[in-house]
């Protein structure tokens, strides 16, 4: 069996596995009710991601049986995605404290840092490496933010499995590039998984991702992004630049909150992409600007960088600058009209 033909298998597996876990979760009354912090109006199930969680992970134990993936790649993906997954699924159906939800991502970023055999040294501009201990804290911090933030950016019907599709898929692109084709393989999987899901969360969603789901996505780029980073460090600067629309409206929106005094862990809607939605009055326009974003302006820089031919930290600048000025323009992290 092929990787692609793993992968259309695994399409229609998690399509298959979120109908059953829809159904599952109206019955047990795992549904997302609206209320003033919520960008929807209509009663959802939630917990859908738990599709992507068990077709992912048997596909990658299926990738690694078959010799397609390395054993510290499986390791990583399965450990990691394993123990954010549980806890994802265990917030969904009973709201966790935020000290429990965090320690268990320090946790599992620390297991896939360790399964990966740590962060790999980097070259800044050939004027700084980041290595040794400052490498691996970075690389901690940076897979418990990617796990965070995607949580934070699963707000509105479709965005955050749009997103994983085509980063995905652009990540498959880079490591072709790159002739890395455990990367290719393991990408590959992770898009036709969240193409699964995306059948029934596309607007208007008959089902959420949920915690169990999005936190999931975070901790699998991220270890994809380290590994790649092993595999060829201008690899790396693919990664953060794929990852671009949700880094930057996450990361403008919470230091704004900072600024404000905020507290950061209670839910909110002033991400650019929220507001974006309200704006417009549907959220498949937001969701589709961001897949578009990532094939037409992302991913082009991407492959630049993956190429090696040209810097990926000037790549992941300009690919950056607009991301920037829009979540600015939007106003990402300010108070709520309501609240003004």
């Amino acid at each position: 069996m092929t990787p692609i033909v793993l992968a259309l298998a695994a399409f229609l597996i998690s399509a298959l596995l979120t109908w059953v876990v829809r159904n599952y979760a109206v019955t047990k009354g795992v549904l997302d009710v609206p209320n003033a912090r919520s960008s929807h109006k209509v009663t959802t199930p939630r917990g859908g991601g738990l599709a992507i969680v068990l077709t992912y992970l048997a596909g990658v134990s299926a990738l690694f049986v078959l010799g397609w993936l390395p054993s510290r790649t499986t390791g990583a993906l399965l450990a990691a995605g394993s123990v954010t997954a549980v806890v994802g699924f265990w917030d969904d159906h009973a709201s966790l404290s935020a000290r429990l939800r965090f320690t268990a991502h320090f946790v599992a970023a620390a297991i896939a840092l360790a399964a990966l055999g740590g962060m790999p040294s980097l070259s800044i501009m050939d004027v700084a490496t980041l290595s040794g201990w400052l490498a691996q804290t970075f690389a901690l911090l940076m897979v418990v933010w990617f796990l965070n933030l995607y949580n934070f950016m699963d707000g509105i019907d479709g965005i955050a499995a749009l997103e994983a599709v085509t980063v995905a898929l652009g990540g498959a692109a880079a490591a072709f590039i790159s002739g890395y084709p455990a990367g290719v393989s393991a990408c590959l999987l992770l898009a036709a998984a969240s193409a699964g899901f995306l059948v029934w969360n596309f607007p208007p969603a008959k089902i959420f991702m949920g915690d169990v789901g999005s936190g999931f996505l975070g901790v699998v780029f991220g270890v994809l992004a380290i590994d790649a980073a092993i595999h060829s460090p201008v690899l790396f600067w693919s990664w953060l630049i794929l990852l671009g629309g949700f880094i930057v409206d996450a990361t403008v929106t919470l230091l704004r909150r900072l600024v404000r005094g905020d507290p950061v862990y209670l839910a909110h809607r002033s991400h650019a992409y929220q507001r974006a939605a309200r704006a417009i009055g549907r959220h498949r326009p937001v969701a589709i600007a961001f897949g578009a974003a990532n094939v037409l302006w992302l991913l082009p820089f991407a492959l630049l960088a993956a190429t090696g031919r040209f810097p990926g930290e000037i790549a992941l600048v300009i690919a950056w600058l607009p991301l920037i000025f829009l979540a600015l323009w939007w106003r990402a992290g300010f108070a709520e009209e309501r609240e003004a």
